[in-house]
């Protein structure tokens, strides 16, 4: 006699693995992230990490730990009138710059370009550049480095500043060339 199966019986059948069981959803009560879940990082209005850098408030937004290390993101808020670093370049990361408001004068190299609200920028390893607000209005811009060490070089500027006051051309050098950058006329910097 062969027996069939009741619709309402499970059955199994050695060939097939059993389908896992579904995962709690989302709201049960018992639902739990798994440890290894990535974290997701909210950063509002007026949170992050504040430093201060001469007439310019940086606001780090991340700075790489939800990244892994491959992404940082700093808020700048240039005052008017603010000239910016010597022109350098970088060998070990990528930046971006997206102006939110006002409007932020690029040079690299030879060339001048004047970025308004709505513009980005983005400037490769080895690329020569400066920027600085020549005009009469604040400007706001929103900065990437990846991967993200450059995010150390702004707290320790920070921090030389705050150390020593003023802080001298070769003090300024020295910490750049702990993060694979340098002025733009001196030779290109190997990776860090």
């Amino acid at each position: 006699m062969t027996e069939t199966p009741n619709a309402d019986t499970p059955t199994t059948d050695s060939a097939v693995p059993a389908a896992p069981a579904a995962p709690d959803a989302p709201d049960a009560p018992n639902a739990t992230a798994a440890p290894d879940a990535p974290t997701v990082s909210v950063v509002g209005p007026g949170e992050g990490e504040t430093v201060l850098l001469g007439t310019t408030r940086m606001r780090i937004l991340e700075d790489g730990t939800t990244t892994g290390h491959r992404l940082g993101i700093a808020e700048s808020v240039i005052a008017p009138h603010t000239p910016g670093p010597p022109q350098h370049r970088h060998a070990g990361h990528d930046e971006g710059f997206y102006i939110v408001s006002g409007s932020v004068r690029f040079t690299v190299g030879d060339e001048e370009h004047d970025a308004v609200a709505g513009t980005l920028v983005v400037v490769p390893p080895g690329a020569p550049h400066t920027f600085a607000n020549v005009r009469d209005e604040p400007a706001v811009m929103l900065s990437t480095f990846t991967p993200d060490p450059y995010v150390r070089y702004f707290r320790e500027l920070r921090d030389l500043h705050a150390d020593s006051g003023a802080v001298t051309p070769e003090a300024q050098l020295r910490l750049m060339r702990r993060y694979a950058t340098e002025p733009a006329g001196a030779p290109a910097p190997g990776p860090s």
